[in-house]
């Protein structure tokens, strides 16, 4: 391939970090090969390089099994959706939306500092995703009996591409269990039916064999509640709006 044609081709691969780890390994490839098919006078050094040749694309390989299971949202960039004005709108659509919702906790719009708009601003940073064929990987289950209280954690998962169905009660949610499929489901604690319904709702799912990722969004954020949440068979619990998006989209990334 002529020089002009490569350099080319390869821009495509710097729009995003995924594209420029494999360009990167192409080109350490390349010029390893170069070397020990045309170079001369290094017959005291061909040893090394050729266990690097053979050692290389094995160490790679287990590299990118580790990227994809522990980064494997910041593999991609803005460049690999169909519209890059569309990520970008995405992102701080859900970034306003979180930060109302913090402010609406607080009951007081200016008393969100920049610290926490920063905090926001990280987490949906890190969250990159694509929507998935199956539609019900991009539907959530909320239970809560006053969903008018989450409105704007709603818009900010919407932004992103998800879909919700609502239910009030224990006993709606688990008529829609019975006819759709859920990535995640996400509940408050206390309802009218009891101060711990969440729970109630977590157990049956759990003695049923449904292992729906569960995520419990409630008043109290205080560690031992949030173990006991984990222990009972949450994925997590919360009463942060930034922490809930966490939670949600990580179980929606990673397709659980």
């Amino acid at each position: 391939m002529e020089l002009e044609k490569f350099a080319s081709s390869t821009q495509g691969f710097t729009r995003s970090p995924l594209g420029i780890i494999a360009l990167f390994i192409v080109l350490v490839y390349g010029f390893a090969s170069l070397v020990v098919g045309l170079g001369s006078g290094i017959t005291e050094h061909v040893v090394p390089l050729i266990y690097f040749m053979v050692l290389f694309p094995v160490i790679v390989f287990f590299g990118f099994l580790w990227l994809v299971a522990k980064h494997h949202n910041k593999l991609y960039g803005p460049s690999d959706f169909k519209n890059e004005d569309n990520f970008f709108k995405a992102q701080i659509a859900s970034v306003a939306s979180l930060a109302a919702a913090t402010a609406r906790q607080y009951g007081d719009e200016n008393v969100l500092n920049n610290v926490q708009l920063q905090e926001i601003v990280d987490v949906v940073s890190k969250t990159t995703r694509k929507l998935k064929l199956e539609k019900w990987k991009n539907r959530v289950l909320w239970v809560d009996d006053r969903p008018s209280n989450n409105v704007y954690e709603r818009q900010a998962f919407e932004a992103q591409g998800i879909e919700f169905d609502l239910a009030l009660s224990t006993s709606e949610a688990l008529d829609k269990l019975l006819k759709n499929r859920y990535v995640a489901i996400i509940s408050d604690m206390g309802r009218k039916e009891g101060p711990q319904e969440g729970y109630v709702l977590l157990e049956k799912l759990r003695s049923n064999g449904d292992l729906t990722p569960f995520i419990i969004y409630t008043r109290s954020n205080l560690p031992e509640h949030k173990k006991m949440a984990r222990e009972k068979g949450a994925v997590g619990s919360t009463n942060r709006a930034e922490e809930l998006f966490q939670l949600v989209m990580g179980v929606v990334s990673n397709g659980l």
